[in-house]
């Protein structure tokens, strides 16, 4: 796909919201604004969000403007848009995993079915894609961040979750958690791209920016 002069917008979390580099212009949004040529590149990145809806109000009242909502704020004359969440839905997010049958908000699968299908009928005929989580210190862990009250599922099993409600809607997936070049469980590798075991740093966004823009042009 030729990415010259066309708007891209990303909708995700605190990684997309660029927490963990040393400013705007390292964030992997600006850098594949640049890089690609886009003639915009908006992020609608914000820390602590989830796809899925809380049941219970959380301390932070950002965390809980969910991507469900948020895709209404999304640019109408975006070309290209990408989504990238999942990983505090794993973290702290009260929405059980549900089945691949849910549309409703309250479950993760519900959640990723009404994401996808509400993308696709505010931008009919554009470019959607979306991008899986990246690995995470804790993500074997079965209470997320440890601060759920009872087992869920790894990081893993949300990344899969992603994976086959995209496939139903035929949208395609950048799988980074398969091939972002980011686990923090290594040391060497969270030395120099991902210091805190989660948020990349100003080399991880150069990462990602890469594989961003190789899935874009191969689209």
């Amino acid at each position: 796909m030729d990415l010259k002069g066309k708007k891209i917008v990303f909708l995700g979390d605190s990684i997309t919201e660029g927490c963990g580099t040393s400013g705007v212009e390292h964030h992997f949004v600006t850098l594949v604004g640049k890089a690609g040529g886009f003639r915009e590149s908006k992020n609608y990145g914000i820390g602590g969000t989830r796809i899925a809806r809380q049941t219970k109000p959380s301390d932070c009242e950002n965390w809980d403007k969910d991507f469900c909502a948020r895709v209404e704020e999304l640019d109408e004359d975006a070309d290209i848009i990408g989504v990238f969440g999942g990983t505090n839905d794993f973290g702290h997010g009260d929405a059980p995993l549900g089945t691949f049958d849910d549309r409703t908000v309250y479950t993760f699968y519900g959640a990723c079915h009404y994401l996808m299908n509400r993308l696709i009928e505010r931008f009919p005929g554009k470019a959607i894609f979306i991008m899986t989580p990246i690995h995470r210190v804790t993500e074997d862990n079965m209470k997320g961040d440890g601060c759920k009250a009872y087992n869920v599922a790894p990081l893993k099993t949300y990344v899969e979750i992603i994976r086959e409600v995209a496939e139903y809607y035929s949208l395609p997936v950048l799988d980074l958690y398969a091939v972002s070049g980011i686990q923090p469980k290594v040391d060497i590798i969270r030395e120099r791209y991902c210091p805190d075991g989660l948020h990349p740093n100003d080399a991880g966004h150069v990462l990602l920016t890469e594989k961003i823009l190789a899935f874009l042009k191969a689209m």
